[in-house]
């Protein structure tokens, strides 16, 4: 299909990628403003409720469990409905759980708010790298999946900054309330998506697909006839999703993939300091305000540190930054540990170094596996198959955070900082094996040639070859 590209055409598709992307990647924003808020509210909330470490660690790995229904269900809806509408969903859920977290009367009321307000980030988690990477022309696509990364990162640090202002009143309910003005606005910016032409074209919108290429691509008609060309192509195959799954090996290496990326990232160790940081600073030796200064801190450098991913990811590929950073963890944290290896640490000058070292492991993560785990799970599935894929994955991911939410502060007490830091620290060590082992180079190469080669039986290592 070959039409002019008349300039009423051109005005009707007229869709700037990056303007589409970022408006898909405010998803992150309500992510990240969601993982954020509760870091600052905990020490309020467990006065408030007379709670125990055990009532926080529920409340807030709570959330993690909705997430993993909502990545769960979200697969099936995003395929039907397609990708925009559930954002949309998401959107509504956010405000309305973010209210009913402000309107908690007890710890059983927080969990149950919590466990809603995290299906809304399943979904969003979900389906919005996924959005992004089915719009991406491929030369951008890591870069425009890395944004969605920075937006999360600028969501916990808006989130830090907001606890940090309102904890001098012990505002704790405008803590987990505040974030219903964002989810507002994020609501109001995805009336304007366009259908991803991916699914459009799945749907036999064809021609529907092809006007938003046209947009997206800036009107090279070319490259969207080869590009629809493409997709035809891959969705002659009859089987997808969960069929796929059953019935082809080299698929089920892929969600494997996807599941073993998720749980690489979220053990980490990165969510430890995002849902705990004041009382690691505690343990570290600071008290009062200063606690929630230095987690704004760490918020404001995973901001700044994400940039270094955008600008990295796409120009020296995935592996060689996923190594850099799981090195930079691992040496973070391994010297973090050495140096509580007494228990509260009273020398000022260790105390700096102690916090300096955190936050190397906090630039560790945003430049690598924070945004690059998401990036890989978007390019690695197969079409037909891609919403069952990211949906395991992204299962996975909450999954995997849950236990790393509900076992952090018990780890805590009963081996202590400095051996739970080690733990993490070695974990890093071992993910760099798994980097060198299973994860392929992806960077410069299309979603098409990768699948060719992951359904050609290639080792996953190799697919992006």
């Amino acid at each position: 299909m070959m039409t002019k590209n008349t300039p009423e055409t051109t005005q009707n598709t007229s869709y700037n990628i990056m303007m589409v992307g970022f408006l898909a990647s405010l998803a992150g924003l309500m992510f990240g403003l969601d993982i954020g808020v509760m870091s600052g509210a905990n020490e309020f909330i467990k006065k408030e409720f007379v709670a125990t470490d055990h009532d926080i660690e529920t409340i807030v790995s709570s959330m993690m469990f909705g997430a993993a229904l909502g990545a769960l269900s979200c697969g099936w809806a995003s395929a039907k409905f397609g990708r925009n509408r559930c954002l949309i969903v998401s959107a509504l859920i956010f405000i309305a759980s973010a209210v009913g977290c402000a309107l908690s009367r007890g710890i059983v009321d927080l969990i149950a708010w919590r466990f809603i307000l995290g299906v809304a980030i399943g979904i969003a988690s979900t389906t919005a790298p996924l959005y992004i990477a089915e719009i991406a022309p491929e030369e951008k696509r890591g870069s425009m999946i890395s944004t969605y990364q920075l937006m999360v990162t600028i969501g916990i640090f808006l989130a830090f900054v907001s606890d940090t202002i309102l904890g001098y009143y012990g505002a704790w309910r405008w803590m987990l309330g505040i974030i219903a003005f964002p989810a507002i606005m994020f609501l109001i910016g995805l009336l304007s998506l366009p259908d991803s032409p991916r699914w459009l074209v799945m749907n036999n919108r064809k021609r529907e697909a092809y006007d938003v290429l046209l947009g997206l691509r800036a009107g090279d008609q070319k490259v969207v006839s080869k590009e629809i060309s493409d997709i035809e192509e891959q969705l002659q195959k009859p089987t997808k999703g969960f069929e796929l799954f059953k019935t082809n090996s080299n698929f089920r290496r892929s969600v494997g993939l996807g599941i073993l990326l998720q749980v690489v990232q979220q053990f980490t160790g990165m969510n430890v300091v995002m849902y705990y940081a004041p009382r690691i600073f505690a343990d570290m030796g600071y008290q009062g305000s200063a606690q929630l200064w230095f987690t704004a801190l760490v918020g404001l450098v995973n901001v700044a540190a994400t940039f270094i991913a955008i600008g990295t990811c796409d120009k020296y590929g995935r592996k060689p930054t996923l190594y850099a950073g799981f090195f930079v963890m691992a040496l973070g944290l391994g010297i973090i540990s050495f140096l509580m290896r007494n228990g509260h640490i009273a020398d000022p000058t260790t105390q700096y170094f102690c916090v300096a070292m955190l936050l190397m492991f906090i630039v560790g993560f945003a430049m690598s596996a924070g945004p690059l785990v998401w990036t890989l799970c978007s390019e690695i599935q197969p079409l037909q198959g891609r919403d069952f894929g990211i949906a395991a994955s992204t299962v996975t991911n909450w999954l995997a955070n849950f236990v790393v939410g509900y076992t952090f502060l018990t780890l805590n007490n009963n081996l202590g900082s400095s051996k739970t830091f080690l733990l993490y620290a070695l974990l890093n060590v071992i993910f760099i094996a798994v980097t060198f082992m299973f994860i392929p180079e992806t960077s410069k190469v299309s979603l098409e040639k990768i699948e060719e080669n992951l359904m050609d039986g290639k080792p996953l290592r190799k697919i992006g070859r």
